[in-house]
């Protein structure tokens, strides 16, 4: 079992801190409250071995993981690490004073679950948005492109780690309107001070790669930081398979665009 190799763990945490009271809020703007303490996360203790990346392994049977209760869930059997699901409860009950109720729509997916999404959408069981039938690309890379919009190749999954979970609703317009807008203004305000992110931002300059914006994805940052930064140096395209399509992670460069192409602010810069 592989462990993150941090030399310094409490400088990493001094950042991390730093980072929080300064500019790590999902909309950019400085944060003005400082962050609330959840239980010290060891660093040199989180896995970062190949098959934990890329999600090959139960939650159900890994210490670090917990069965999220169905009072946080819209259904019984979910899975997160235990450290974000702590940040979670917080963060919760923080929203709930305000008058804002969040829901855990998905959380922890291993590769398994990840690729029966993946092969739905490849094969057409599953319609792509606007009611499109991935079959009908005869192109394997542009069907992958047009399935990656949104879902994940089986491997390369934020949500293989425990960290990232889907609240409330799975559509971007719920969160421009109404209840679901007062959500979404709540966690750009608040979620930083929690630990959480939102990876998946509005493309532009500084986010040109990657999946479209999902306003519903949130990060828990602390330990989501370390598992990206042990992507980046142990992943590859090539080890990007056993589903279908997979041959075309390489050709379109999976790993940086898509793996790596998150919200800057979820990403501590040097």
């Amino acid at each position: 079992m592989d462990m993150v190799n941090i030399s310094e763990p409490a400088l990493v945490f001094v950042l991390f801190a730093l980072c929080f009271l300064t500019s790590c809020q999902g909309n950019g703007e400085i944060s003005k409250t400082a962050p609330v303490i959840t239980d010290t996360i060891p660093y040199d203790a989180i896995e970062t071995s190949h098959d934990y990346l890329m999600g090959r392994f139960d939650p159900a049977i890994r210490p670090e993981f917990v069965k999220i209760d169905t009072m946080h869930a819209d259904r019984a059997g979910l899975y997160l690490r235990k450290d974000t699901y702590v940040a979670y409860k917080k963060m919760a009950a923080a929203a709930a004073k305000d008058g804002v109720q969040f829901i855990i729509r998905s959380a922890t997916r291993n590769f398994d679950y990840q690729k029966g999404i993946w092969e739905r959408k490849w094969t057409g069981k599953t319609k792509l948005e606007g009611n499109e039938d991935a079959t009908t690309m005869a192109n394997y890379r542009e069907r992958a492109l047009a399935i990656l919009r949104y879902s994940s190749m089986p491997g390369t999954s934020r949500h293989h780690w425990g960290t990232d979970i889907d609240l409330n609703s799975f559509s971007n317009d719920y969160f421009s309107e109404g209840q679901g807008k007062k959500e979404y203004d709540w966690l750009l305000a608040n979620a930083a001070r929690f630990g959480f992110c939102q990876p998946y931002t509005a493309k532009g300059p500084d986010r040109p790669d990657g999946y479209e914006e999902e306003k519903w994805h949130w990060s828990f940052y602390p330990v989501s930081l370390v598992l990206t930064r042990a992507a980046s140096e142990k992943l590859n395209d090539e080890m990007i398979d056993g589903f279908s399509g997979s041959t075309s992670a390489t050709e379109i460069d999976v790993l940086q665009k898509y793996i790596l192409g998150i919200n800057q602010s979820c990403v501590l810069q040097d």
